[in-house]
């Protein structure tokens, strides 16, 4: 069975940083896609980053330049670097894991970012 249990969420400032971690338990860590999603209140669930199986890495515009995703096998873990946080970035955030057509989820991290 995985699972998956984000950290790293909290209140920032505008123009402050947090560092997102996703970490997952069970089996077949390193053949799997992962992906971070983000929610806010009234909102859809978005896509914010994703990184594959051989760590090539895709970003939605809105992120792009501002948050790094990464990953390290090893340690079962994804990472998601936010700098240059914004007020519109507030939301729920997601560790997603693809197996195939499997999926996981977390329960999500709050990250609101507000002076």
């Amino acid at each position: 069975q995985v699972q998956l249990v984000e950290s790293g969420g909290g209140l920032v400032q505008p123009g402050g940083s947090l560092r997102l971690s996703c970490a997952a338990s069970g089996s077949a860590f390193s053949f799997s896609a992962r992906a971070w999603y983000r929610q806010a209140p009234g909102k859809q669930r978005e896509l914010v980053a994703g990184i594959t199986r051989s760590s090539n890495t895709n970003y939605a515009d809105s992120v792009k330049g501002r948050f790094t995703i990464s990953r390290d096998n090893a340690k079962k873990m994804v990472y998601l670097q936010m700098n240059s946080l914004k007020p519109e970035d507030t939301a729920v955030y997601y560790c997603k894991m693809s197996l195939g057509s499997i999926v996981y989820w977390g329960q999500g991290t709050q990250v609101t970012v507000s002076s």
